[in-house]
């Protein structure tokens, strides 16, 4: 009774954290309307980690092993770091929608990474998932047209599949961890090593720093470091502690679904037939890949 009820939780945090990361593509894109992608990113992080020092006291029991920075370290690195570079740039240049869609590569680039790094099992289904998936995602590419807020979908998207190998990378890294810390501890290790990536890059020329207050802007950033970086994060964290890293890594194929229905009903965002038909493939490889309903209940007898 108390496993079943740790996995209804488990469950349940993932359904919030992937309705709260498939938010943030939407808040992303007002969010750079008003502020500097780096502005944006850097802010976020300083509201998840001012957060996270107010209950520092309560996450400070670990079982740290030496070496154990360089893992810490390197997922942070991962994400939010370099991941929140590419999604950034990525946004600016393709459709909250288009983006969405490309983490429904995620969880099989998890499965094949896992196989490389932990010598987990990969079955030839979800192979050809991946393979299918890919070719969805290079014939959405292809086809986009530019648009008034997709300047370059191409180059967009490709940087959204950079940002999923950063993502991987933060995923393999944090099923490693798991066993010796908690979740909201490294979600705060991810908020506190993102601040410090982040920070330097204001002062990039490149980096245009705001000039006057605006609501909309900063209400964004809020979100983004309360409710995304802090809740989805620790959310998520947590339920991949609890229940298998494919499993868990399974629910980030919602994220295109709702992300797309987000864009058409809140940013008013259009795909042509093509894009749908691509969208269409790329499910079509993940849920290939997720193979039989009879190969799922074996594999989590």
């Amino acid at each position: 009774m108390v496993l079943a009820e740790g996995k209804t939780r488990a469950l349940a945090a993932l359904w919030a954290a992937v309705l709260l990361w498939a938010s943030s593509f939407i808040v992303l894109k007002i969010a750079f309307q008003r502020f500097d992608p780096m502005v944006v990113i850097f802010g976020r992080m300083f509201v998840a980690s001012i957060c996270f020092l107010l209950v520092f006291k309560n996450l400070r029991k670990i079982d740290y092993q030496p070496g154990d920075w360089k893992l810490l370290a390197f997922m942070g690195i991962c994400e939010p770091g370099l991941y929140f570079v590419f999604e950034a740039m990525a946004l600016t240049y393709t459709d909250a929608s288009q983006a969405g869609m490309i983490c429904a590569l995620l969880p099989l680039m998890v499965a094949v990474a896992a196989r490389l790094t932990l010598k987990e099992p990969l079955k030839w289904r979800t192979v050809a998932g991946f393979c299918l998936a890919i070719v969805g995602a290079v014939i959405l590419s292809s086809v986009a047209e530019p648009t008034a807020t997709a300047s370059n979908p191409t180059l967009g998207n490709f940087l959204e599949f950079l940002a999923m190998v950063c993502a991987c990378g933060y995923m393999i890294s944090l099923k490693k961890l798991t066993p010796r810390y908690s979740p909201w501890f490294l979600t705060m290790v991810q908020a506190f090593v993102g601040s410090a990536f982040y920070f330097p890059l204001l002062f990039l020329p490149t980096t245009e720093l705001p000039t006057a207050f605006d609501f909309t802007g900063v209400a964004a950033i809020l979100y983004l470091g309360v409710f995304v970086s802090l809740g989805a994060y620790g959310m998520y964290n947590y339920g991949m502690s609890k229940i298998p890293t494919a499993q868990a890594s399974a629910f980030i194929n919602l994220i295109p679904v709702i992300t797309l229905g987000m864009g058409l009903v809140l940013l008013g965002e259009r795909l042509n037939w093509m894009q749908y038909a691509a969208s269409a493939l790329v499910i079509a490889g993940v849920y290939v890949s997720q193979g039989s309903r009879a190969e799922k209940s074996a594999s989590t007898d």
